[in-house]
């Protein structure tokens, strides 16, 4: 397993950002092909910096850049997960570092957040392992919900873990069969 450490995103750290996610083919995201102005775009709009997002380099041990960890919608009660692995990374263990490291650094420096969620399309297996790995519980499956930009749909599946499912390393199940009659 690569062993990895997490360096904090700086905006001044654009190019590198803008170069990780477009030197890439992300199969499993919305733009699985972005340009460098679709990135700058994002960059734009904060969706890599600001309150209420924060991202990570993912590093490894000779100061590779292996990816990215982005924690946002921090100022909501449930932040969200997104990760991007480099494909020459991908398979050696990162996700499940990166998903526990993210899990911890969250529910120790934001106290009143009570769960975490992360979410990714049906046939992402990998991501989906990871998640439960890690002690996430799958809560939601959105039929048709993960668009593509070639007008595909997938499946969505959501996971979350409770804090107090983390602090114990517990998971509580969900209620699947309470449907009224």
């Amino acid at each position: 397993m690569m062993q990895v450490t997490f360096q904090q995103f700086a905006e001044d750290e654009a190019d590198a950002l803008i170069d990780l996610i477009t030197s890439e083919t992300w199969d499993y995201f919305v733009h699985t092909n972005p340009t460098p102005e679709v990135v700058r775009d994002w960059l734009a709009r904060g969706w890599y910096s600001g309150d209420d997002n924060l991202v990570w380099w993912i590093v490894g041990v000779s100061g590779e850049r292996a990816g990215i960890v982005r924690m946002h919608d921090l100022l909501d009660p449930t932040p969200q997960l997104d990760f991007r692995i480099r494909a020459q990374y991908r398979g050696q263990g990162i996700g499940v570092q990166a998903l526990r490291w993210a899990t911890e650094y969250l529910f120790t420096t934001l106290p009143e957040i009570q769960r975490i969620e992360g979410n990714t399309r049906q046939d992402n297996l990998a991501m989906r392992k990871t998640f439960r790995r890690c002690g996430y519980v799958k809560e939601a499956h959105y039929r048709s919900a993960w668009p593509t930009l070639d007008g595909a749909r997938f499946d969505t599946i959501g996971y979350a873990i409770l804090r107090q499912d983390w602090q114990s390393g517990t998971s509580t199940a969900v209620a699947w069969d309470d449907e009224p009659e």
